[in-house]
């Protein structure tokens, strides 16, 4: 009884590699765009050349965890539960219905923790995650039976946590596979990589990404955008299934609008709808759009720099320089547990400060 209400007080707690209501990728039965790499562990797996660690890399959203839940699936099924040929297993074994519950004894998975307290999700995966892998495979398996370990993102470990992997990944018992989400494997740490096959995904070309939104969007009880909306949704994407539902759900092509005219407008600066935007992104609620923001002002940034660049790199200095500040205070923003507004707000002020003096 004590094990059943554990378990669903983890299942209610927010969970950081959620988008929002979509379809946590454990819970998605279909994988578009992503055949090759399928057919690379596929293969792997039936032909008894399974490597006990895969680096699974890509830009965000293209179906990285989405792979990795589909193995953790196969794996962990029964023979006669595993469609020929293909990743597919059936739907209603009680063995996919664990791995969604994210009960199975055979699967672990190591991500950012939510900290009821704080009321937010940590930084990072911390070294007290990692050490839940020991008593995991210290726990015998049945004969033949799999352990699969999906650590998302790799990205997240804290440099004690990342060492902590690394034993495990040195030693790895038999009939285990670590399956590690990487949408930036050169930040991984390289003892780690070296350890890991390497299986890159691409970005989803136009039908599968079509498909895959419509899909999620369907699941989420939300509508599929108009035309023309959709022909906006699809170049911003640029092939991120993540990337267009964000834009896709409701104010997605809004918040982006507005973000590019008042970087538009620059050096000035309209302080009031700031303010308001500021307090929309700091709520404990908004994290999800607070890092759209970030990763979208990143981008108009560094585009703005690149465009105003011209012959001369040093007309593009100030603005270059405000990029490594954002990405550097970004990431202070959640180590430290900064005030989010207030970053907001300083960022807005250090880019009209560093496009003024551009303009002087």
């Amino acid at each position: 009884m004590a094990r059943a209400a554990a378990l669903l007080q983890e299942d209610t707690q927010p969970e950081s590699d959620r988008l929002d209501d979509f379809p946590h990728p454990r819970e998605t039965h279909e994988l578009f765009g992503q055949a090759t790499a399928e057919q690379t562990l596929l293969r792997a797996f039936s032909e008894g050349r399974m490597h006990h660690a895969w680096l699974l890399c890509g830009q965000a959203g293209i179906g990285k965890a989405t792979l990795a839940y589909r193995l953790a699936k196969h794996a962990l099924a029964r023979p006669d539960e595993r469609r020929p040929g293909t990743l597919d297993v059936v739907s209603v074994g009680s063995s996919v219905r664990q791995v969604i519950a994210l009960s199975h004894p055979g699967l672990l998975v190591l991500r950012r923790p939510f900290d009821p307290k704080a009321k937010r999700f940590m930084s990072a995966i911390t070294v007290d995650e990692v050490r839940r892998l020991r008593s995991f495979l210290g726990l015998t398996a049945g004969e033949g039976a799999w352990r699969i370990v999906i650590v998302d993102s790799a990205n997240d470990l804290n440099p004690n946590a990342a060492n902590a992997l690394l034993k495990s990944l040195e030693e790895p018992p038999s009939q285990t596979i670590f399956l590690l989400v990487s949408s930036e494997p050169s930040a991984v740490l390289p003892t780690i990589r070296s350890r890991c096959r390497r299986l890159s995904l691409l970005p989803l070309g136009d039908e599968d990404l079509r498909n895959a939104a419509e899909r999620a969007l369907q699941s989420a009880g939300q509508t599929f955008p108009k035309v023309e909306q959709w022909t906006h949704v699809q170049q911003l994407a640029e092939g991120s299934v993540r990337r267009a539902l964000q834009f896709a759900s409701e104010g997605g092509l809004a918040s982006y609008s507005a973000l590019a005219a008042a970087i538009a407008k620059l050096p000035a600066v309209d302080w009031p709808a700031t303010h308001v935007l500021a307090d929309a992104l700091s709520g404990s609620a908004s994290e999800q759009q607070f890092e759209m923001f970030c990763d979208l002002l990143l981008e108009m940034t560094g585009r703005l720099a690149r465009e105003r660049c011209g012959d001369d790199a040093r007309r593009a200095a100030q603005l270059t320089a405000f990029w490594s500040t954002l990405v550097r205070q970004r990431s202070e923003v959640d180590l430290l547990n900064l005030d989010r507004k207030a970053f907001i707000l300083n960022m807005f002020n250090s880019l009209q400060q560093a496009v003024d003096k551009e303009h002087g």
